[in-house]
């Protein structure tokens, strides 16, 4: 056979290999399962009789054998390597390629595993490459050829160079597919525990209108409007369209429009330059250039300054503006949501409010509905904010009185979901018995305005009060059962009977 025939059917040979390499590594999730397939290759097409990919352990510096064809379980153990230590660990500290025509010759191989021995007549090369990521030195692959002392050995190290960069390739991708999944499963946790409209509590019609909404507008890039009245919850429905969206793993920026004193507010959203004004001691990102690919939700924008209102509707139309003091126009891929408790039709008719701008954030408007508008979600709300503030306090509250969960319904709650937070926070903290009770409510509920009631007249009109609201207490925890809650109450059940008919309590409500 002549050299030209011979270097023909080799190129056949590592053609077929490289072929059956790249199919093992394109079908295997788990690159440790594709490793040893891909050694018995290197065996099989090319007749190299031993082969090993080993791995450096940064952790230890340690490299040791990760897979091995020719070798036993405990020969493999034996392969442990330093950097700088025989063949291996040079290529591992050198980053260049190595090759030893007879490893019986070699004083720098140190055939830690205990298996080549002499060949009668024929040599024992072995040939190691370095393994890198981009750069990165992270094991080396080997093999061992049988040969006549004749050979060259220059194909068998671009060869298996070739094989190194295609595993190293896979362990790249591999990696990067799992730190992105990584990253999905913490993205998603978090959305889930966190900020999805799940976390905005409510069963009513109002709020099931208002998830509807969130849900429509979440995966387009459309601005939002947001309005209701203070304590609604508008923040949270912001952050609900924003981790819903496409946009969820890029930043969310919260600007509170009315808490910014007009002198700061163009510079706090826009930026500034170094020089700009007096303190302008440096240059600055503004809350846009933060949000660049994200969000930014600008809270009371109705309190803005009618300058500040030009800036941003130009923001709106083109994606685009100055910082303050400079020339350079900078470009920001930005969705706007804002918010407004206040009427911002009124203010435009006189001139409070700009028309053009109202109408290019109104594009998607989302109405968040009053506390009082949504009365079956207040009990919902409560025992969530019990719960809350339970486990901040380590107390143990195991429920809301009747009398408390009545003045809790009949009030009107001015201050919406956050009154009604404040409310339940204050009460936990009170609560000596694990019950949070209707006295344990702040006076404002307790007026005739919220409870539809008369003040009380006196000391006896207190007690009276007190024993109605003990005697209901009772009867809840009993479910309706007089004896039971008499014995509850260490009364007979007879003067029971009497203070239930005294007060008209009805069993009813309870059984």
């Amino acid at each position: 056979m002549d050299i030209r025939e011979s270097h023909y059917r080799r190129q056949i040979k590592e053609q077929s290999a490289l072929y059956k390499i790249s199919s093992i590594l394109d079908g295997s999730p788990d690159l440790q399962h594709a490793i040893f397939p891909i050694l018995d290759v290197l065996s099989a097409e090319l007749d190299m009789k031993r082969s090993m990919v080993t791995l450096l352990n940064r952790l230890t510096e340690e490299v040791q054998i990760e897979a091995a064809h020719g070798l036993s379980d405990r020969q493999r153990v034996l392969g442990r390597y330093s950097p700088g230590e025989g063949i291996v660990g040079r290529v591992i500290k050198s980053g260049e390629s190595e090759v030893v025509p007879d490893v019986n010759d070699d004083p720098d191989f140190l055939d830690k595993t205990k298996t080549r021995g002499a060949l009668g007549s024929r040599k024992n090369a072995f040939i190691c490459v370095p393994i890198q990521i981009e750069g990165r030195i992270i094991g080396t692959l080997s093999i061992d050829r049988e040969h006549d002392g004749e050979d060259d050995f220059s194909s068998d190290v671009r060869f298996i160079k070739i094989v190194g960069s295609m595993i190293a390739q896979a362990v790249k991708v591999r990696r990067r597919v799992q730190e992105e999944k990584d990253r999905n499963k913490e993205l998603q946790k978090k959305l889930e525990s966190t900020f999805t409209p799940k976390n905005i509590i409510g069963k009513s019609n109002a709020m099931r209108e208002v998830f509807d909404l969130v849900q429509q507008v979440s995966g387009s890039n459309a601005t939002v409007l947001i309005r209701g009245e203070s304590g609604t919850g508008k923040e949270l429905a912001a952050q609900a369209i924003h981790y819903n969206s496409p946009r969820a793993h890029m930043p969310f920026i919260k600007v509170n429009c009315a808490a910014l004193p007009e002198s700061v507010i163009e510079s706090e959203l826009f930026g500034h330059e170094k020089g700009a004004f007096t303190s302008a001691i440096a240059s600055r990102k503004g809350r846009f250039e933060l949000a660049h690919s994200g969000t930014i939700f600008l809270d009371e924008i109705g309190d803005l300054s009618p300058m500040t209102q030009v800036k941003l509707l130009r923001v709106l139309q083109e994606q685009e503006f100055e910082r303050v003091g400079g020339t350079e126009t900078i470009k920001v891929s930005v969705r706007i949501i804002a918010a407004t408790n206040r009427p911002l039709e009124e203010m435009m008719s006189t001139g409070g409010f700009r028309e053009d701008l109202y109408y290019r954030l109104n594009v998607f408007p989302i109405n968040m509905p009053p506390l009082r508008d949504r009365k079956s979600d207040i009990i919902l709300l409560a025992d969530a904010f019990v719960e809350k503030y339970a486990r901040l306090n380590n107390k143990d509250i195991k429920r809301i009185s009747t009398p408390a969960i009545e003045l809790l319904i009949s009030y009107h709650w001015p201050g919406n979901v956050r009154e009604l937070e404040n409310c339940i926070e204050r009460a936990v903290l009170l609560t000596s018995d694990g019950v949070i009770h209707g006295n344990l409510l702040p006076p404002s509920l307790q007026s005739a305005e919220s409870t539809d009631s008369a003040p009380f007249s006196g000391l006896q009109d207190a007690l009276d009060r007190l024993e109605v609201e003990m005697l209901e207490d009772a009867l809840k925890s009993s479910k309706g059962n007089m004896a039971k809650a008499a014995r509850m109450l260490e009364v007979t059940e007879r003067k029971m009977g009497l203070r239930v008919a005294k007060y008209g309590i009805d069993l009813k409500k309870y059984s």
